[in-house]
């Protein structure tokens, strides 16, 4: 199997079932977006690249589509098949899907293709993709304009390394990519209600590279986010919490 980045395999690893709770779920208005821009319904088949412990799923079942989640990490994928008996999770990696050639129509990528954006991967995404159909990338961007939500992007740069991050921009360089057609954007707004303690807190320790952090050093880590939800008038003392996010959809499609 091609080589996953250290920060992914060991954090992820590490990390699979905070992911699972921390991280944010996706919008409703992504399932318009998915049939009526991704063609997905049933009969369709649809592949979860990159699905992790699942959080995107769902919103890939309710078009009615057939679902296939591709999934590296053993600890990850354990998770989603766990939670969802009726998708095929199976162990792959976006330059080696276990797929056969146009095969699927769509394969949907959810906060994760900045971690294999390559010319690599979208040979192989093209290459199980029926012709027209469509690669989709969907990310929860966290709204910095909010102070405190800044701030906690302040708390977790130093900790970035070499760990490829969508709001970098990096993965953009691969496109326009031969053999697909331009992408085309949508944002929408969706926000994570709860106790700071998960949405914030949970959320944080979920990044591959704060989870692949020595126990020692992601304490600390902890202890420092604690610290600013303590400090901000509408975080502290237990009151619930809305972790702003924007959520960016791309699609593009097979050509020829």
């Amino acid at each position: 199997m091609t080589e996953i980045h250290s920060a992914a395999a060991s954090g992820f690893s590490a990390a699979a079932a905070t992911y699972a709770a921390g991280r944010p779920d996706y919008p409703a208005a992504l399932d318009g977006w998915l049939v009526e821009t991704l063609g997905l319904s049933p009969g369709k088949v649809a592949v979860d690249l990159g699905a992790g412990t699942g959080k995107f799923t769902p919103r890939l079942l309710s078009t009615g589509a057939r679902v296939i989640a591709v999934e590296p990490v053993a600890a990850m994928r354990a998770e989603l098949a766990a939670r969802f008996a009726e998708v095929e999770a199976l162990e792959g990696t976006a330059q080696a899907m276990p797929l056969p050639d146009g095969s699927v129509d769509a394969v949907v990528c959810a906060q994760a293709f900045h971690w294999f954006a390559s010319a690599e991967a979208l040979a192989e995404i093209r290459r199980a993709l029926k012709p027209g159909g469509a690669l989709g990338l969907v990310w929860n961007e966290r709204d910095e304009r909010t102070a405190w939500v800044a701030a906690l992007t302040r708390l977790m740069t130093p900790h970035e390394g070499d760990a490829p991050r969508f709001h970098s921009g990096a993965w953009r360089e691969v496109f326009p990519a031969e053999g697909f057609s331009a992408l085309e954007e949508t944002r929408m707004r969706h926000g994570h209600t709860g106790p700071a303690e998960r949405v914030i807190v949970d959320r944080l320790l979920s990044v591959s590279f704060i989870a692949a952090l020595p126990e020692a050093d992601r304490g600390a880590f902890a202890t420092q986010v604690r610290a600013l939800i303590a400090a901000t008038p509408e975080l502290a003392g237990g009151k619930t919490a809305t972790f702003p996010y924007e959520t960016v959809a791309y699609v593009c499609r097979r050509t020829g």
